[in-house]
């Protein structure tokens, strides 16, 4: 199908739109510090309203086809082109990063990291929004690597620089890690290219000539793809960076990593990995199946070995991805749109769940569980936002997490192209068992944090908690010297977006499925005609 043109400046606008904030904020002296947070939080605001626009203006009669297209020349020399477009498979993400990056400038402007230097802080979370926001509209493979390793040094500085105690080992890890798995996705997008004529990097044109190339080929290209993807997912064995970085990563660089970077990975595979390579897609399933799963259990233990309750919650990220893995690894239209639900329902929970150890970080100084106790009765209502994230993230039926676990374990019942029906309903019995877990790790995590009296440590400052009202909360003085005190109105602004959408989307998930399903039918019924 020819993909549909109209408006096609949209996605150029929503993309680099967040340059035009970083340039101004480079005229502006660093010590006009609510300035540099003003122009970041209204670039992101701009930012959102475009991709707000692109919302309205989606064809969604046509989900299944690129919307928006835009295929102009690039670097004529390796027959690299600036080709975007959107489809019903990308949308969602692409307004998620938007969103993600919006409310995550909103609590940063009375939640600076300690290390202060917001106009640094803020020039590179948008930055990172090029980057999390171009990796969803690429439609060229070059063009995609460029964006997707865009990312990469935003995030690193962000860790190194305001990041916990152990930062710099974090922040290296987090970086080699990634150019480990990216070198070799460099190298199988290459050998694609070269098999397939070395005429294009276009998607469409990989799509089209991938398929006729020789079985043995395509699996191993498919394996440097896998390597590449598999460590941004993170999958086990590959997600040792991932605990680490989250633990030392500011609040903000947490929350973005765990709903927006993680995705790429996911959505690598999706979009490029499956579709280009079927017959590989098809020999690696059963591989991607089994070490989603142990890492689905893997996480799920993982979790239940840990004090601090910002590592608890990195480790339960390994777990989800294990979900989403299951189901794209089932090659079916159910496993693949339960994933791409998955991811967009991690994005909102786990990011919740950061920004709550976060705000817990800032009034307590510590995340050691064991220190912690009694939140309902210091701060009740971050005690019960904190209770919601867990239930959701737990897979309670009515909140978003259900719709990204259980289609994906059911998913695995009845496994597409001939993969084997024994090995995947194993899988499932397994997987069903990590939920299990997870519900364990979750209530433990929450009844030790906020059941119970509060220790004695934090006890005397409950007092001067009460004593901070809302409103004078909001001062930067009252964060440093403060006691505990309950959730501020800039979290509340932040947070409301996270809840309503964690809540919206348990309800009626159908508001993300029929956005995702015409494009992955289409993914999945252009497999099967390749495959025969």
């Amino acid at each position: 199908m020819e993909p549909l043109t109209d408006q096609n400046w949209l996605l150029s606008v929503g993309t680099f739109l967040p340059l035009v904030g970083v340039l101004v904020m480079m005229f502006i002296p660093r010590s006009e510090e609510a300035t540099h947070k003003l122009i970041g939080i209204v670039t992101a605001g701009a930012t959102l309203a475009v991709g707000i626009f692109t919302l309205f203006a989606f064809d969604y009669s046509k989900a299944g086809r690129l919307q928006f297209f835009v295929d102009a020349e690039w670097i004529p020399v390796i027959n690299a082109g600036y080709t975007v477009g959107m489809d019903g498979i990308s949308l969602p993400l692409y307004i998620l990063s938007m969103a993600v990056t919006f409310l995550v400038m909103i609590y940063s402007w009375d939640n600076m990291p300690d290390a202060g230097n917001p106009k640094a802080f803020f020039i590179l979370m948008l930055i990172l929004q090029v980057g999390m926001a171009g990796t969803f509209m690429a439609q060229d493979l070059i063009l995609f690597f460029v964006f997707f390793e865009l990312v990469l040094l935003p995030m690193f500085f962000m860790i190194g620089v305001w990041g916990g105690e152990q930062r710099k080992y974090a922040s290296l890890k987090f970086f080699l890690y990634t150019m480990f798995g990216s070198a070799f996705m460099l190298v199988a997008f290459i050998a694609l290219y070269f098999q397939t004529g070395a005429t294009s990097f276009g998607f469409q044109h990989l799509i089209e000539a991938g398929a006729g190339i020789d079985h043995n080929v395509q699996v191993w290209i498919f394996a440097g793809m896998f390597l590449g993807f598999a460590v941004k997912v993170p999958m086990f064995p590959f997600h040792t960076w991932l605990p680490d970085a989250h633990t030392q990563a500011p609040t903000q660089g947490s929350v973005i990593l765990a709903a927006i970077l993680l995705k790429l990975g996911t959505y690598g595979f999706v979009r490029i990995a499956i579709p280009m390579l079927p017959e590989g897609a098809v020999e690696w399933a059963p591989v991607i199946g089994i070490l989603a799963v142990i890492g689905i259990i893997y996480g799920a233990l993982g979790c239940l070995a840990q004090t601090d309750m910002k590592r608890l919650i990195a480790f339960s990220s390994v777990a989800h991805m294990g979900f989403v893995m299951l189901g794209i690894s089932t090659l079916t239209t159910f496993g693949i749109n339960a994933a791409l639900f998955g991811m967009v329902a991690h994005g909102l929970i786990t990011g919740m769940l950061f920004f709550v150890a976060g705000s817990v970080k800032h009034r307590y100084h510590t995340l050691e569980i064991k220190r912690l106790s009694g939140m309902l009765i210091q701060a009740p209502r971050l005690g019960w936002i904190l209770g919601f994230a867990a239930m959701a993230s737990l897979g309670l039926p009515g909140l978003a997490g259900f719709w990204g676990e259980f289609p994906a374990i059911l998913s695995a019942y009845s496994p597409n192209f001939g993969l084997s029906e024994p090995l995947f309903r194993t899988l499932m019995v397994i997987a069903a068992i990590g939920t299990v877990l997870a519900a364990g790790y979750l209530l433990w995590l929450y009844q030790r944090t906020a059941f119970g009296e509060p220790s004695e440590e934090f006890s005397d400052s409950h007092g001067a908690g009460v004593a901070h009202s809302l409103s004078s909360a909001a001062n930067d003085d009252d964060h440093a010297h403060g006691g505990i005190y309950d959730v501020t109105p800039i979290e509340w602004i932040a947070w409301t977006p996270f809840l309503v959408g964690i809540v919206v989307l348990g309800v009626y998930p159908q508001l993300l499925f029929k956005v995702f399903n015409p494009g992955v039918s289409e993914l999945v019924a252009r497999l099967g005609e390749t495959l025969g």
